[in-house]
């Protein structure tokens, strides 16, 4: 699906989704990462959605050197054309480009700084003194890296960039030292047996100075090759660090969801507590007037049952006064 403007929708363009992924702070960044793969699986584009799950929650630190990143894209560019020439000028060794290419380094490294953190402020997350210090870590690295620079350039920075640590000082130290080449050897006519000593002599200082240079180059060979290992392992870990940092922050995300779950629970019960107290007041009450209304039903049947003798023997004694009397008027009639 295509929008006017030729361009993919976010919903369909993968590269667009991350984009959009990494522009939000990163407590919204889970919730619509999900919402997004989950689409993007449902119009059964599974690499995509694979690519868009695989997204990893930046920190605060990374998110800010987004934002930093979309939010001044001039003087990103500019920044990013520094390192070009920071490296290049590290490179080529050139004394007077590095004393002045350092001194700018520090000077925009400090004020790109700065306004991340006031974009930062303006978008409602203010970045402590350590984030801070993340974020001119990260700046450095761009500057330093030409791979932190593509990251970086592309918005999508997840934690932490670290510079390598030999820039600049490597360079220098990788480099050989000049030097001069010996003076030819003056041979006095007659080419007497001493001057033939003192230039075999210079010759084996020579041949000496070239092994000793050997070997220091075969040493910073070494210590380049050791550098190279110990800054892809900092790197190894470092990817982990961060790895593990965003499944720290998901976990308290998730940590502090489940809380919310659990006080809202905790409420409704309260209030089916207090209903089931009140419900038990009332069937206590129906209770006591349950019995009372029980003693008043035996009462009535023990007047009643009392009542219904009394007349029985009423009416027995009735119908005795009248057989009396009608045996009387019988008598009477037949004398």
């Amino acid at each position: 699906m295509r929008r006017e403007d030729g361009r993919s929708a976010p919903g369909d363009d993968v590269e667009a989704v991350l984009d959009e992924l990494y522009a939000l702070p990163p407590s919204d960044f889970v919730a619509r990462r999900e919402e997004r793969a989950a689409r993007a699986r449902t119009r059964r584009r599974a690499e995509d959605a694979r690519r868009i799950h695989a997204a990893r929650r930046p920190t605060l630190a990374g998110w800010a050197a987004n934002l930093l990143r979309r939010s001044r894209p001039d003087e990103a560019r500019r920044f990013l054309e520094l390192g070009r020439a920071l490296r290049e000028a590290y490179a080529t060794l050139d004394p007077g480009g590095l004393k002045e290419l350092s001194a700018q380094r520090r000077r925009i490294v400090s004020e790109m700084s700065r306004q991340a953190a006031a974009l930062a402020r303006e978008a409602g997350h203010p970045l402590s003194d350590a984030v801070l210090r993340d974020v001119e870590t990260t700046l450095r690295a761009v500057l330093a890296d030409p791979e932190a620079a593509a990251v970086w350039e592309a918005g999508r920075v997840e934690g932490v960039l670290t510079p390598p640590s030999e820039f600049g000082a490597e360079a220098v130290a990788a480099a050989p030292a000049r030097r001069e080449p010996p003076a030819p050897a003056r041979t006095p006519r007659g080419d007497t047996a001493a001057a033939r000593r003192k230039d075999a002599a210079a010759r084996r200082k020579d041949a000496a100075a070239r092994r000793k240079d050997a070997a220091a180059e075969r040493r910073r060979a070494e210590l380049r090759e050791r550098a190279a290992r110990a800054r892809e392992e900092r790197r190894a870990a470092e990817a982990r660090l961060g790895e593990r940092r965003a499944a720290r922050e998901e976990a308290a995300a998730a940590l502090a969801e489940a809380g919310e779950r659990e006080r809202e629970a905790g409420e409704r019960v309260a209030a089916l507590e207090e209903q089931l107290d009140r419900a038990r007041t009332e069937r206590e009450r129906a209770r006591s007037g349950l019995g009372e209304a029980r003693e008043r039903d035996r009462t009535a049947a023990r007047d009643l049952t009392g009542a219904e003798r009394a007349a029985a023997a009423a009416a027995l004694r009735a119908d005795k006064a009248e057989q009396a009397e009608q045996a009387e008027q019988a008598e009477r009639g037949g004398a």
